[in-house]
């Protein structure tokens, strides 16, 4: 088992808590987390995934939670939801810390009757696939922390260079890299697919046309890293706006997809609006679109997409076991002005990063970060273009080159320079 920076906060929460929920993708490891952790503070587990339980769990729902033990873990509680007002009956009348621990393959977030029936009493986790930090297993500084106190220095290190696409085509599910060949990951995707779309796709919403969803999710795999337009979209597929735009709810609702929505300010004008518009993972992009490290070395368009995917991802999984809270953004403005990604810790700091496929570096390469700072002096921490180099270097006040692998690494370095 591959250790899991969120252990830590559920260690926490479950001090604090009587609820506490972890949601995620399915195949995200949820399941081994619990079950680890169940398994050392003597917890009961029942999961969904077994039909018969599910059937005396929906039978008599008052019944199966009282028979709970006083620490229990409920794994696929989305499938159940006729618990959630019985569970919250349980902790009203024993608030203890620590009673439930549920995990959940959908966004929870979305269900009404769930957030409503615990408000108050449920502390609420996500868990994402594996982060490279996570993979690499490296007990560095996180790489947020670092951003927001510019804790980097003049370095040298090895360009990641064909391993970097190896690390996107890979992903960060645990069971698609536990396969060592292409030809088995891209069969665990296929399955993988299939099992979302046409059971918990299914489960949530009785559309028609269910074999409409692997097409749009691999236009969005297409689309990743782009200002999202719906009315494009709907084009390309020949398909209803209204019609597109729940299935992508029903994907962002299995975590498949990601938006990043647009930064505001009310110090810069002519600010664009628009969401840009991630897969989830971009293992699974691979996969929809049928390319592996070798082809992305010949499409450096659609690998400059994916590495501002990858490196988005990474930051938000090692967010998600940070006690900061971190919110994403992008920035872009009607003179072509951007910045791919803008991190805003608590209401008065913010850093701006500007992501490159590429190992060279340009002066226009900060020609955004440079704005965002002269706008927002009093907020703005620090400023970075990350790209696969070989040099971590200072490019002016409160602004840096930094090596990509530098994410979930600070040790393996060349001598300096």
């Amino acid at each position: 088992m591959i250790p899991r920076h969120l252990l830590s906060l559920l260690i926490e929460s479950v001090e604090d808590s009587p609820v506490i929920l972890i949601h995620g993708p399915r195949q995200s490891g949820k399941t081994t987390l619990v079950k680890h952790f169940g398994e050392i503070h003597d917890y009961s587990y029942y999961t969904f995934d077994n039909q018969a339980i599910r059937l005396i769990a929906q039978r008599d729902p008052q019944g199966f939670t009282s028979d709970c033990a006083d620490r229990t873990i409920i794994d696929e509680i989305q499938r159940v939801p006729e618990l959630y007002l019985t569970i919250k009956e349980s902790v009203d009348q024993n608030r203890q810390p620590g009673r439930f621990i549920l995990t959940g393959s959908s966004n929870l977030l979305l269900q009404t009757e769930l957030t409503d029936a615990l408000v108050g009493r449920m502390e609420i986790l996500r868990l994402h696939p594996l982060s490279q930090r996570e993979i690499e297993q490296t007990p560095t500084i996180p790489f947020l922390e670092r951003l927001f106190t510019g804790n980097f220095k003049l370095e040298k290190c090895q360009r990641l260079a064909h391993n970097l696409r190896e690390r996107i085509v890979g992903g960060g599910y645990p069971p698609a890299l536990a396969r060592q060949s292409n030809r088995k990951r891209s069969k665990w995707y296929g399955s993988y697919i299939n099992s979302v779309v046409y059971r918990d796709i299914l489960n949530i919403s009785k559309i028609q046309s269910i074999e409409i969803i692997p097409r749009l999710l691999t236009a969005v795999g297409n689309l990743s890293a782009q200002l999202f337009n719906v009315s494009d979209l709907s084009n390309k597929l020949q398909m209803n706006r209204n019609t597109i735009n729940h299935y992508l709810s029903l994907l962002q609702h299995q975590f498949l997809i990601e938006r990043l929505p647009a930064w505001h300010s009310n110090r810069m004008k002519r600010l664009i609006k628009t969401p840009k518009i991630h897969i989830g993972d971009t293992g699974l992009a691979c996969h929809l679109m049928g390319v592996d490290a070798n082809i992305l070395s010949g499409n450096y368009d659609l690998l400059g997409q994916l590495v501002e995917s990858f490196v988005f991802l990474e930051l938000k999984r090692q967010a998600s076991s940070s006690e900061e809270p971190y919110r994403f953004y992008h920035f872009r403005d009607r003179d072509g002005i951007e910045v791919d990604m803008i991190i805003e810790r608590g209401a008065f700091e913010l850093v701006g990063i500007e992501i490159k496929a590429s190992s060279t570096i340009f002066d226009s390469d900060f020609k955004g970060l440079q704005k965002l700072k002269s706008k927002n002096p009093d907020k703005f921490k620090f400023g970075a273009v990350l790209y696969d180099g070989e040099t971590c270097a200072s490019y002016g006040e409160n602004m840096f080159i930094i090596p990509i692998r530098k994410l979930w690494e600070s040790n393996k370095t060349l001598p300096s320079i």
